[in-house]
């Protein structure tokens, strides 16, 4: 079998076999295959895309390259969520604790933020001695104990996904759909929950940026959960504003908490409480209605404010900032930003206010640099707002003052206000929880 065969055929739309799909993943993870050729196949797939059966083919492979996590030792039924990235979103920090005290058993991998998008793994880490590296035996038997356990990913977790998406991200073919829904869906298959629930952002501040491309993909990874015997859903939610009030890692969770106390911000209560609902319907069986009722009781009950309290002191954290936030580190500068006229605030360019966090030391650009913790926005308004000039729009907290300027140039840039009334934005366009065949 020849790469030079397997590109030429894609290059002329044909369709990849079982044994060349193989043939490609084994060479791309053992770095048989150079750079280049890789390359030349990924652009053919680009232009050229791939059927149901490919994609799938795909996925299953390069999940096989590394690591497959066993979770057959937990008992109950294993549900994971994955979201595609976005600004605020600290979803996972509030439908874990949630479907958790309903009896699914959460075990989870997260990673950590890049860019103008958040992660978990940090936000989890402004806990005062929070663990997020834990030997994989401590992992299951914390689930099987508390029902919940979030960790970094491991480090050869679909390890062909990882060089691929290195070559994809140079070679400007990141944006295919049956790349991306192979290179999500490889790692959650490889994490082993028997049930998934994908958070499809769509927007500004997410990688897909029209609602049909999001459709399109959360379509394509639902078909592939299915097709592995994955019970899987997909929520395809609005990423044109950011979602909450926080964003930075300390402030999203303090208002993780809040919420699950029943006093979070509108929106993310609503995607949040959707999520969890059909997370629990694919665990229970039940109807999503019931599921719904079931998530808004416990949050009202406390049960799942306990879950999170529990998991912060299983996994070496100080589960006193649970109950008191002020513990949670302060930045040194806290100053507002002011609106510059009256009107309704029409459209906020999400990816902007993400990177303008990232500029006050809220997040990193290249991997490995270290972020700050208290860093961050909390924004006082948003799409649909009416402000009158001189309202606070924005409190920036930063050390790094000497950043504040440009932090709200770009802010200010990503703003666009309107004499008319804006309508209310939608938060949840879609559901698609089952297969297109």
């Amino acid at each position: 079998m020849r790469m030079y065969d397997i590109i030429q055929n894609k290059r002329d739309g044909g369709v990849m076999s079982d044994e060349e799909i193989q043939f490609f993943v084994d060479g791309v993870t053992s770095g048989e295959i150079p750079d280049y050729q890789i390359s030349a196949l990924l652009m053919a797939i680009y232009f050229r895309g791939m059927n149901e059966h490919e994609t799938s083919a795909l996925t299953l492979a390069m999940a096989k390259s590394g690591d497959m996590i066993d979770l057959s030792g937990i008992n109950g039924v294993t549900v994971d969520k994955h979201s595609t990235g976005g600004v605020g979103d600290k979803t996972t920090l509030i439908i874990a604790p949630i479907v958790s005290s309903l009896g699914g058993k959460l075990a989870k991998m997260s990673g950590r933020g890049l860019g103008h998008t958040g992660g978990t793994v940090d936000k989890l880490e402004s806990f005062e001695g929070f663990n997020t590296e834990l030997p994989p035996k401590q992992f299951i038997d914390q689930v099987n104990d508390i029902g919940i356990c979030v960790v970094g990913q491991s480090g050869n977790l679909a390890p062909c996904d990882k060089k691929l998406y290195a070559l994809r991200d140079v070679t400007a073919t990141v944006n295919s759909i049956p790349l991306i829904a192979s290179s999500i869906m490889s790692k959650k298959i490889a994490a082993g929950s028997g049930t998934i629930v994908l958070d499809v952002k769509t927007g500004s501040g997410a990688f897909m940026k029209t609602l049909e491309d999001s459709k399109l993909l959360a379509q394509k990874m639902v078909d592939i959960g299915y097709s592995v015997g994955r019970k899987t859903a997909a929520l395809i939610t609005n990423m044109d504003i950011p979602l909450g009030n926080a964003i930075g890692n300390s402030l999203e969770v303090i208002e993780a908490i809040e919420t699950l106390k029943g006093h979070g911000p509108k929106d993310l209560t609503e995607v949040c409480v959707a999520l969890a609902s059909n997370m629990t319907m694919l665990v229970t069986g039940k109807p999503v209605e019931e599921c719904e009722k079931m998530v808004l009781g416990a949050i009202a009950d406390g049960s799942a404010l306990t879950k999170l309290r529990q998991m912060v002191a299983a996994q070496g954290g100080n589960a006193e900032m649970v109950d008191n936030t002020d513990l949670f580190k302060k930045a040194g500068t806290i100053e507002n930003v002011y609106a510059p006229r009256d009107g309704y605030i029409k459209h906020m360019d999400c990816e902007k206010i993400g990177i303008s966090s990232v500029i006050l030391g809220a997040g990193r650009e290249k991997k490995g640099e270290p972020i700050d913790f208290s860093a961050g926005i909390i924004l006082k308004a948003k799409t649909g707002d009416f402000v009158k000039k001189g309202d606070v729009l924005a409190e920036f907290h930063t050390n790094l003052p000497n950043k504040l300027s440009d932090a709200e140039d770009l802010f200010m840039s990503a703003i666009e206000f309107s004499d008319d009334k804006v309508e209310e934005p939608v938060l949840v366009y879609d559901i698609i929880s089952k297969p297109s065949k």
